[in-house]
């Protein structure tokens, strides 16, 4: 059975913040609020956990799992960006984007998309997950909760909980979410292409 816990969205309880952090290194999966829609996360090399989300989503090995970051600085240990694409990263963070890039030997080959290498980061504009990821000290391996058959994320804490609630050991209520996911930027080999419209506007990025 899954916990519940009801963390404030503009000031998160540092308890509550501490407990989702205990159980993320205890090996759980949790289901927390970003600036788009809820997602799903955990430890970024725990191999148990994200077979689990796995399993929640269905996803195969060609799907690219993001690292959620807590800043910049993350995202250059985890990817290799050059001049041009940093700073369209950092005119656009935090917020509700994820950028596609090539992954750096810190990330584990299994996260990584099988055959091109890449993987999704992100610095979302929360003020629930930037505290869970500040205390954590690392990137989450996380992705959109998007149930399989379904073409929006969930958006209701309760409902999350009914269903979810004997799959992962931690729903975080941090009010509502929206059902639109981030914006999806794929930045490899100096092409930038919007792969998938989100929440974030896209003019910066297209010709």
């Amino acid at each position: 059975m899954s916990q519940f816990f009801q963390i404030h969205p503009e000031n998160p309880q540092s308890r509550l913040v501490n407990q989702a952090v205990e159980i993320l290194n205890s090996g759980g999966v949790i289901v927390y609020p970003t600036d788009s829609a809820y997602a799903l996360g955990c430890k970024v090399g725990d191999k148990r956990a994200a077979e689990t989300i796995r399993r929640i989503r269905q996803l195969d090995d060609k799907h690219n799992f993001t690292l959620m970051c807590r800043d910049l600085s993350e995202i250059a240990t985890y990817a290799r960006v050059d001049n041009t694409a940093y700073r369209l990263i950092k005119s656009h963070t935090p917020g509700p984007y994820t950028f596609i890039l090539k992954g750096t030997s810190e990330v584990p080959r299994r996260l990584m998309h099988s055959k091109r290498r890449t993987i999704g980061l992100r610095v979302p504009n929360n003020n629930i997950a930037l505290a869970i990821l500040e205390q954590l000290g690392e990137p989450m391996m996380s992705v959109t909760l998007i149930m399989p058959n379904d073409n929006e994320p969930l958006t209701d804490p309760y409902e999350i909980r009914d269903l979810l609630e004997h799959t992962v050991e931690l729903v975080i209520d941090g009010g509502y979410c929206g059902f639109e996911p981030s914006t999806v930027i794929s930045m490899v080999d100096d092409e930038i292409e919007v792969v998938r419209q989100g929440l974030g506007d896209t003019s910066d990025f297209v010709a």
